[in-house]
């Protein structure tokens, strides 16, 4: 277990962005390899690995793949989702800065597979480093031959282009971000069984095919080595490495890959681990994810399997510890603004639920706290879950269900005392103009 360089593997070479050591290095050998086999030869080798998406749901990736219609009566598209938008994830900005081709050949591989000629890699838009690496590896690709009319000789087409969004959170849930590229509002569509599934009818009613940027980028070494290769890595059920991005109070933030499976506890090794006091708290996905307390973390381990039996999710990577001096209630107003603000306000649950529950914890956090307050903030985040029109709403409500469940004592002390439990030296949340729009007159 701990940490595995397999996407990294390279990450440190000079000019490794570049198409000349991407090459040196084995760049491409996947591609190449690729357009010498069956397109469906392809697909039953990202089946064979078990690699599943690593933007959060952890959907087996083959089954997308292989949804996509044979027959090529409409375009087919391939998008990558890298809007990366998640509060503490910063992996996949990364990647896309220091190793632009490996997504660039990923996408390649995956529109061979598909039948697709177009792709999109839709970047948020304050990515704008990013955007500029991907969009010269896509350039040089295209000199080389990687991309464009008759790929390799093997009379496959396939152009791919970069759309940079608005910054909006929300252009992070697929259907979203489909109506987003498309020119249209950025807001969620009807989902199966209501509405068809991208790989039917996606971007301009056409087969889309979409994943983020590290799954793509684990395809060109899948194919290049084969995906029972790949298999032996991690768990039974979770294959492969993972990029997390780990901040908060550790002695060495930044993005480590570690294969499946690895305990919680290692990963915070590999960051120094906590500075400025002792472990208290770690969301192990993304500031969505439901908040492990210290006494359990060592139980923990990171594959999906084993963090859902302990109540929380490996999400989308982003790694967050906090020490003893986090308030728990104070970082609970802060994520709760992060959403409220975020909603793009087509659904009830979402658009009233979120402002309310950011509400009540901001007259909590003033001194105004009332009993009933903690009840209300479960029945509200009861009403979101599960009714929203996304995933957003989730989103919101289960870090606030958990943060209740696991350090309840603490809402108690604000309400009651009107002050922090945790003391004058407690770290705050991180500086934010608060929107008037949010905010509640105290009763």
């Amino acid at each position: 277990m701990a940490e595995l360089k397999l996407l990294y593997k390279h990450i440190d070479v000079p000019g490794i962005e570049t198409i000349a050591q991407y090459e040196a290095n084995g760049g491409y050998s996947g591609l190449k390899k690729a357009v010498t086999l069956d397109r469906q030869a392809v697909i039953d080798e990202v089946k064979t690995s078990g690699l599943r998406g690593r933007g959060g749901a952890g959907f087996p990736t083959w089954i997308k793949w292989n949804g996509i219609p044979k027959d090529t009566s409409k375009t087919h598209y391939v998008i990558c989702n890298a809007d990366e938008g998640e509060p503490g994830t910063f992996k996949d900005r990364e990647l896309m800065l220091r190793l632009p081709h490996m997504l660039v050949e990923g996408m390649a591989i995956a529109g061979y597979s598909t039948l697709a000629t177009k792709g999109y890699v839709y970047i948020r838009g304050e990515f704008v480093e990013s955007a500029m690496a991907v969009r010269k590896a896509i350039d040089e690709a295209y000199a080389k031959g990687y991309l464009g009319k008759n790929i390799l000789g093997k009379g496959f087409d396939f152009d791919l282009y970069v759309h940079m969004g608005a910054g909006s959170y929300e252009c992070g849930e697929e259907s979203a971000l489909m109506s987003s590229l498309m020119g249209e509002r950025g807001q969620p569509r009807l989902k199966a069984p209501h509405g068809p599934l991208p790989v039917i009818s996606g971007v301009w009613n056409s087969p889309t095919l979409i994943n983020n940027v590290e799954t793509y980028a684990c395809v060109p070494h899948i194919v290049e080595n084969g995906g029972e290769w790949y298999a032996k890595m991690g768990t039974e059920r979770s294959k492969g490495t993972k990029l997390f991005s780990v901040s908060g109070h550790v002695a060495k933030p930044g993005n480590y890959e570690i294969e499946m499976g690895t305990p919680l506890m290692e990963l915070l090794e590999l960051a120094g681990g906590i500075s400025g006091g002792n472990l208290k708290a770690c969301i192990p996905g993304g500031c969505s994810v439901p908040i492990v307390p210290a006494d359990r973390c060592a139980s923990v381990n990171l594959d999906y399997e084993a963090a859902a039996a302990a109540g929380t999710m490996v999400g989308s990577g982003g790694c967050m510890f906090f020490n003893d001096r986090t308030d728990i209630v104070l970082l609970m107003r802060r994520t709760s603004e992060f959403y409220a603000h975020e909603s793009c306000g087509k659904c009830t649950p979402c658009r009233e639920g979120t402002r309310w529950i950011f509400k009540i914890l901001d007259r909590i956090c003033s001194g105004g706290g009332l009993q009933g307050d903690i009840e209300l903030l479960l029945n509200i985040c009861d009403q979101i879950d599960g009714r929203s029109y996304c995933g957003l709403g989730d989103a919101a409500a289960w870090p606030i269900r958990a943060a209740i469940k696991n350090y309840r004592e603490e809402f108690e002390y604000w309400i009651e005392h009107k002050k922090s439990p945790v003391g004058p030296n407690c770290v705050p949340p991180v500086p934010h103009a608060v929107n008037p729009m949010l905010t509640l007159t105290p009763a």
